[in-house]
C-alpha cells in the first residue's frame, strides 16, 4: 500500500519512496528538558509515534531508524539550574525522566535513538567549522554565526521574504552581525555557564546547529522524514535547512518535512507555557483521565489541523473507548491480530487518524479486528489490566451500562420532541447517580463522575 505524506517543502502530498527501503530514517525534534512538558508538547510524539509505526508495518520493524532528541543545553536550562542552585545536569535529568514517563502514559514508544546536545558537541563544532571554511560562517567578538546571505535557498522551507521572516520572528540585534537573520551557531559561556572548548573560545552551540549536527552523526546526511511541530518550521527548521545544505555542499537534509498543528486551550488560544494556559499528562491523569483517552484525544483530528484541547472533546473520547473496550473485554498479552486493511488505508493517507477512527467503528462487531487496529494506532495500551477493568473501574458493568445507555436514548427523543421538563429529569436523574451527560456536535455521551 503506498503511504502518500504531505511535505512542507513542496506544499502537497507526495507518495513516499525511502532513499533506502531497507534502512528508512526519521527524525523528529524532542523535548528541551527544563520543565515539565504540556500535553501540547506530546501532539508531535503521539504524531510521529503513529508514523513509525506505519513505516515498520510497510517496510519491516528492524527497517526503520526512528531519532528523537533531547535539547540538554539551553539558556532557560542554565536559568533554573541557577534558580534553584543546582548543576543542570540535575535539572535536565528531572525532567528529561518525567518526559520518557509521560510519553509511556501516552503509549508513546521509545525511539531507536534520543541522541543528547551535550554528547554531540564534538560533531557541533565539526560542523560549525566546516561552515566556516566554506565561507557560510563567520567569527565575531567570541560568537560564530551563520551568513544568511550566503545561502541563496534561505527561505526555502517556510516560503517567505526574507524581510516578513525577520519581521515575524525574535531576532537578537547585536552590532557584530553582517545581516540581523544571520544566527548564532556558537556563542561564549561565562566562567559560572557551562561550556566546551572550541577553536572560538570556551563557548556552547545555539540551538539550531544540535539538531544539524545530531541528525548528521546518528542517520546520515540526507535523511527520509524530519518531523516536528509547525511552530518550528521557522526559524529553526528553515536554519537547520540552510546549515546543512551548506555544510554538505547542497545535499538536502530531509526528503519530506512534515508538521503538526498547535493544540488550542479554548478560544483558539495556542497551548503554551508563555500562556500559562498549560496543563502536564500528570494534570491530566490526576484529574481521572487515562493515558489511552489522552493518546485517542490527541489523535482525534487531522495531525496538520488545529486541535482544540477540552473536556468535552475528552468526554466524546471516554465514550468511544469505553465502547471499544467493552467490546474486546479482558484481553491477554501477546501477539495482536494484523490490522484491518482499511485503517491501514487510511493512515497511510497523511496520517488520516479521523478516517481511521471512523474506519474502526465499522469493525466494532469484528472483536480480532478491533483489537488490531486500536493495537495498530497505539490505543490502548491493551493489556488485560487495562481493558475491561479499565471500565469496570468507572462502574459500568455491561447490565449498567446498557441501563444508562437506554436513559440517554430517552433523554434524545425527548429533547427532539422538545420535552424539556422529561430532558431535566433524565439529566437531573442520571447526576443523582454520579452519572454526568456531555452533550457535543457528535450526540451526548456520558461517564462516571
Amino acid at each position: 500500500m503506498t503511504i502518500r505524506l504531505y511535505n512542507t517543502r513542496t506544499r502537497a502530498k507526495q507518495d513516499f519512496a525511502p532513499i533506502n527501503p531497507d534502512r528508512v530514517t526519521m527524525y523528529v525534534c524532542g523535548p528541551t528538558v527544563y520543565d515539565r512538558a504540556h500535553i501540547g508538547n506530546f501532539r508531535p510524539a503521539v504524531v510521529f509515534d503513529v508514523l513509525q509505526r506505519l513505516l515498520r508495518h510497510s517496510y519491516g520493524p528492524d527497517k526503520v531508524i526512528y531519532a528523537r532528541n533531547i535539547t540538554d543545553i539551553d539558556d532557560k536550562i542554565i536559568d533554573k539550574a541557577r534558580a534553584e542552585g543546582v548543576p543542570i545536569d540535575t535539572i535536565t535529568q528531572r525532567y528529561e525522566a518525567l518526559y520518557l514517563e509521560d510519553a509511556a502514559t501516552l503509549g508513546v514508544e521509545r525511539p531507536d535513538l534520543h541522541p543528547h546536545a551535550t554528547t554531540s558537541i564534538p560533531a557541533m563544532v565539526a560542523m560549525i567549522a566546516a561552515l566556516v571554511d566554506k565561507g557560510h560562517a563567520y567569527a565575531a567578538e567570541g560568537h560564530v554565526l551563520f551568513d544568511v546571505a550566503s545561502h541563496a535557498d534561505y527561505g526555502s522551507l517556510s516560503r517567505r521574504p526574507l524581510d516578513e521572516m525577520i519581521a515575524g520572528a525574535r531576532v537578537e540585534v547585536a552590532p557584530y552581525k553582517k545581516n540581523p537573520a544571520d544566527f548564532v551557531l556558537w556563542k561564549p559561556s561565562a566562567k559560572d555557564q557551562p561550556g566546551w572548548p572550541s577553536p572560538w573560545g570556551r563557548g556552547r552551540p545555539g540551538w539550531h546547529i544540535e539538531c544539524s549536527a545530531m541528525i548528521a552523526e546518528s542517520l546520515g546526511t540526507t535523511i527520509d522524514i524530519h518531523g516536528g511541530g509547525i511552530d518550528l518550521a521557522f526559524p529553526h527548521h528553515e536554519n537547520e535547512c540552510a546549515q546543512s545544505a551548506c555544510a554538505h555542499d547542497g545535499a538536502p537534509l530531509a526528503t519530506v518535512w512534515m508538521h503538526n498543528g498547535f493544540l488550542n486551550f479554548g478560544a483558539d488560544a495556542k497551548m503554551s507555557k508563555s500562556l500559562g494556559n498549560v496543563q502536564s499528562v500528570g494534570d491530566l491523569t490526576a484529574a481521572g483521565w487515562t493515558g489511552d483517552e489522552l493518546r485517542l484525544g490527541l489523535l482525534s483530528a487531522h495531525y496538520r489541523q488545529p486541535l482544540t484541547w477540552d473536556e468535552a472533546l475528552l468526554g466524546q473520547v471516554r465514550a468511544r473507548l469505553d465502547k471499544w473496550l467493552r467490546r474486546l473485554g479482558d484481553v491477554p498479552k501477546g501477539v495482536r491480530p494484523p490490522p484491518p486493511p482499511a485503517v491501514v488505508e487510511a493512515v497511510s493517507d497523511d496520517l488520516n487518524t479521523p478516517a481511521a477512527l471512523a474506519a474502526i467503528a465499522g469493525l466494532e462487531q469484528d472483536r480480532d479486528a478491533l483489537l488490531g487496529a486500536l493495537a495498530f494506532l497505539g490505543l490502548p495500551s491493551l493489556s488485560a489490566e487495562k481493558s475491561r477493568s479499565a471500565v469496570d473501574a468507572r462502574g459500568a458493568d455491561a447490565a449498567d451500562t446498557a441501563r444508562i445507555d437506554a436513559l440517554v436514548e430517552q433523554r434524545r427523543a425527548a429533547r427532539a420532541a422538545k420535552d424539556w421538563a422529561e430532558s431535566d429529569r433524565i439529566r437531573d436523574a442520571l447526576a443523582a447517580e454520579g452519572v454526568v451527560l456531555e452533550d457535543g456536535p457528535a450526540g451526548t455521551s456520558w461517564r462516571r463522575a
